[in-house]
């Protein structure tokens, strides 16, 4: 099973989003969008995946 990492490719601002599509194989648009439309803390949530997700080795 892969490990949830941050995108190196499919990035806006961290590749946080493109990971967590990567990981669980949907479009990364969709995640951006209810990351988006979830009420509360998002930004915060944001913010923690960012300092805690890994990096993806860089791609060719």
């Amino acid at each position: 099973m892969a490990n949830l990492k941050k995108s190196s490719t499919d990035k806006s601002i961290a590749g946080v989003c493109g990971g967590i599509a990567e990981y669980y194989g949907i479009s990364s648009l969709a995640v951006r969008l209810i990351f988006l439309l979830l009420p509360g803390a998002n930004i915060l949530i944001y913010l923690i995946l960012v300092n805690t997700m890994s990096d993806s080795p860089p791609s060719l």
